[in-house]
């Protein structure tokens, strides 16, 4: 706790003794505060000079929650995908799937500790699961991008951040946090924007990216408004040969793969017709194809030696198409605001076949035979804000129902090992390829202003139909102790319903005998993992206290977290039967729920106005536990602490610098393995802290037109992948070197 507190206090001095740098504002500059975005802006007094921290400032960084802008977002372009901002925010950080190191390039947002399973991502308040087309590994790994990418930059309105007990109210797959990724309106005049981005590395072994999109909208007659945009962009894979030194192999043999590449094609149509002051109504289209270019990613030692490795790097080996349509409605009535839409997602997840088994699993196995998984999804939810006052105390009522479809046709992966009895198969020969889910939910809430105290009651219930009922209450407190200081607590029960591989039977893991556990060697017909139906969903009690200190301009805050871990879901290493297979009796595993775990930390938020065009903001992450309480095991290796901090520096109305800096602490690969033996020391290596700045210079050519130029780790700290697992402990991603990049953007 100690050195959480030398953290906190040191961060701004760090950050500008590292180059000068701080970091990107593309985080919302990560101003501590808790005023509300209508707030009016804060002033101060430094000697005759009076700064001004806008409303917007003083709004981005609230206690448990964070608003990233269009503006910041424009500042700071990511190389393809929003989580390159998002995690520059409190709380998170970019990890795989598990904690094995497995795909380890293939990193997605992970809030304070929870894992990217645990954090909800949603595109204008609807869910995005197309990674769930993703076939689930043994150590909860999955070889996806994630969700984040879906969305082009530049047609982001806002993303909101939601971490810890607010997030409980959203439902499965919360307990971490929430992404909302808000998009551009219609406009009331015609608009449009055009926008170039290139990105070019110094080390030619890297990715490049180039993008380009378009944005239309206004009206089309009368009240009725029109948004289109499209996008295409085209990320590079990294040379085959990029860390073969890193990794020490031999020659001849492929090294762990560097980042895949990844070209994106986006379209979205959105229609909203008002008529009056009272409705809106929206219809919205979409379409999206991400390819990969693959890198020579494999899962296991051998796969260094398949052929198809080598000649499949620059080879575009998997496709995801994902389709959307939505319709919304809102409505503002005398005793409320009713909201009401409903949502088709649909995922084609198109890849070159892998092996299910044996040393070659996670490894492409053929040059021309793909399988395509299916993935469809419908959402619907209606809610209902209702405003009274009872006395002193000022009211927001809000009720929501809401429906989750889930339906996964995946034939390739539930393939491997046709023939085998297990309990719960129905057909061996033909194994059902498809599993599916339902849920129902309703909740209620309470905001409730009393003078300076806001206390925010809620309760949630779910009804899956596979696992069964689901409640969760939660609390919220705010105690405006003085105008410059609120005291912000809450708790909250959280929960998520195992997947549809994990509660699958019919879809196996199989190990021919290495793979099995240490304590349960094979008998001669190998080890298999099969879903398990009767699995209780994970749940956690999370909690968070903070305090939010803004003195004349200046936003500080500081937040404690403690989320207790329950029921999560893991692979078993305790057999629980046998079956006979080629000849040879099989031990059976199953996916099952293990013990307590806990996960608990500081954020830190400091923002300093050196004058009113110069700002500093810093924010702070520091983890004290993440484990399984029993095992010691890591739900997820993330950075001891991470500091970003961004200056913010307007030199004129024409330009604008922004300058970033971020350090990522010590990180420590998981100690317990799966398979029951002691970590060797190579798979006990740590990654060591690092530091990367970066700039960015933005001119405002034109009224309509601008310019951002910069570069990224400027000072060239480039980290290579060891291993294609934990082979090499936590060295197991990459993180690139220095590269320059512009950016034009024209509206009209």
């Amino acid at each position: 706790m100690k050195s959480a507190v030398i953290v906190m206090c040191g961060a701004s001095a760090l950050a500008l003794s590292q180059a000068g740098a701080a970091s990107a504002k593309e985080s919302g500059a990560d101003e501590a505060g808790a005023q509300q975005p209508d707030a009016p802006a804060a002033k101060a007094e430094s000697g005759d000079e009076q700064i001004v921290v806008t409303a917007e400032r003083q709004a981005i960084q609230a206690l448990g929650s964070t608003t990233i802008t269009s503006e910041m977002l424009a500042e700071l372009p990511p190389v393809n995908d929003l989580a390159d901002i998002i995690r520059r925010q409190p709380g998170i950080n970019l990890t795989g799937a598990g904690s094995a190191g497995t795909y380890g390039n293939n990193r997605q947002i992970d809030i304070r500790g929870m894992g990217p399973e645990n954090t909800l991502i949603l595109v204008d308040g609807k869910p995005v699961a197309s990674r769930n087309s993703v076939r689930m590994g043994r150590d909860g790994e999955r070889n996806s991008r994630g969700d984040t990418n879906w969305v082009p930059a530049e047609e982001v309105e806002r993303i909101e951040i939601l971490r810890g007990p607010a997030a409980a109210r959203y439902g499965s797959g919360a307990a971490g946090g929430v992404i909302n990724i808000v998009t551009k309106s219609p406009a009331d005049e015609f608009r449009g924007s055009l926008t170039g981005y290139v990105l070019v590395p110094e080390d030619t072994r890297e990715s490049d990216t180039r993008r380009v999109n378009f944005s239309l909208a206004g009206p089309v007659a009368g009240s009725l408004g029109f948004r289109l945009y499209g996008n295409y962009s085209k990320t590079g894979g990294d040379d085959p040969l990029l860390n073969a030194e890193a990794a020490d192999v031999e020659d001849g043999l492929v090294p762990p793969g560097g980042r895949e590449g990844v070209e994106n094609k986006d379209l979205s149509a959105l229609l909203r017709w008002e008529p009056g002051d009272v409705h809106r109504f929206d219809l919205e289209g979409g379409f999206s194809r991400q390819g990969n270019e693959y890198a020579g990613e494999y899962r296991l030692s051998g796969g260094a030696a398949s052929p198809n490795t080598a000649a499949l790097i620059g080879e575009e080996t998997n496709v995801l198409k994902r389709y959307t349509g939505s319709a919304g409605y809102r409505g503002r009535y005398g005793f409320g605001e009713l909201e009401a839409l409903v949502q088709y997602e649909e995922t084609h997840n198109r890849r070159l076949n892998e092996g299910l088994a044996g040393g070659g699993e996670g490894t492409i196995n053929t040059t021309t035979e793909f399988s395509t998984a299916t993935l469809r999804n419908w959402y619907a939810q209606a809610t209902l804000d209702v405003p009274f006052a009872t006395g002193a105390v000022q009211h927001v009522v809000t009720t929501g129902i809401e429906y989750r479809y889930e339906y996964l046709d995946d034939p390739y992966a539930v393939s491997n090992s046709a023939g085998i009895d297990l309990p719960g198969i129905d057909n061996p020969q033909m194994r059902d390829t498809q599993s599916d889910a339902s849920t129902y939910a309703t909740y209620v809430e309470s905001n409730m202003v009393w003078g300076p105290v806001t206390m925010t009651p809620a309760i949630r219930f779910d009804r899956h139909s596979t696992f069964g009922s689901n409640w969760s209450p939660s609390l919220g407190v705010s105690y405006q102790v003085t105008p410059s200081v609120v005291i912000k607590g809450g708790i909250a029960r959280a929960f998520k319903a195992p997947n549809l591989y994990q509660s699958n039977p019919n879809y196996l893991y199989y190990t021919r005998g290495r793979g099995c556990p240490n304590a349960f060697p094979s008998l001669g017909g190998g080890c298999f993992v099969q879903g398990n139906a009767d699995l209780e969903p994970e749940t956690s009690v999370n909690k968070e206290i903070g305090i939010a200190f803004r003195p004349n301009g200046w936003n500080v805050s500081a937040t404690y977290f403690r989320n207790d871990y329950d029921q999560k879901i893991i692979a078993n290493n305790e057999p629980v039967g046998t079956a006979p297979y080629n000849g040879q009796p099989a031990r059976i595993f199953q996916w099952y729920n293990t013990g307590e775990a806990i996960v608990e930390g500081i954020e830190g938020n400091v923002l300093v106005p050196f004058a009113r065009n110069l700002v500093l903001s810093t924010n702070v992450t520091y983890m004290i536990r993440n484990e399984d309480r029993e095992t010691g095991r890591l739900l997820s290796v993330i950075p001891e602490y991470t500091i970003n901090s961004t200056l913010d520096w307007e030199l004129n109305d024409a330009v604008k610098l922004i300058a970033t800096f971020t350090r990522y602490g010590k990180q420590v690969p998981n100690a317990v393995l799966y398979s029951g033996d002691e970590p060797s020391e190579e798979q006990l290596q740590p990654r060591d802290p690092y530091n990367l700045v970066s700039l960015n210079m933005i001119f405002q050519a034109a009224e309509r037109l601008r310019f951002s130029l910069g570069v990224n780790n400027l000072f060239d700290e480039r980290l290579y992948r060891a291993s294609s697992n934990n082979g090499a402990g936590a060295n197991n991603y990459n993180e690139p070197g220095r590269a320059f990049f512009v950016q034009t953007n024209l509206r009209f």
